[in-house]
């Protein structure tokens, strides 16, 4: 689903694991979160950079759908939205 939501809605969607365990057990969640806490938090101060907006018409100011959105040096290209 993440492959197909990055090419194809321009969504990228990540997967976090903690751990090896998938179910780990209530009593070990604290030492989990304090393992991983500062981590967590940076990625999440990180997650707004780049570039967000809308693409308007330039002389009237209406949005423009489907617009595609291409970057020098970057070899995938973006599709606005509606």
């Amino acid at each position: 689903m993440q492959d197909y939501n990055y090419v194809w809605a321009s969504c990228f969607e990540i997967t976090l694991e903690l751990s090896c365990c998938k179910y780990p057990p209530a009593s070990e969640l604290q030492k989990e979160w304090e393992n991983n806490r500062e981590s967590l938090l940076a990625f999440i101060e990180k997650v707004h950079i780049g570039v967000k907006g809308f693409v308007k018409d330039a002389i009237t100011g209406v949005g423009l759908d489907n617009a595609t959105i291409a970057v020098a040096g970057i070899t995938h290209d973006i599709t606005a939205g509606k």
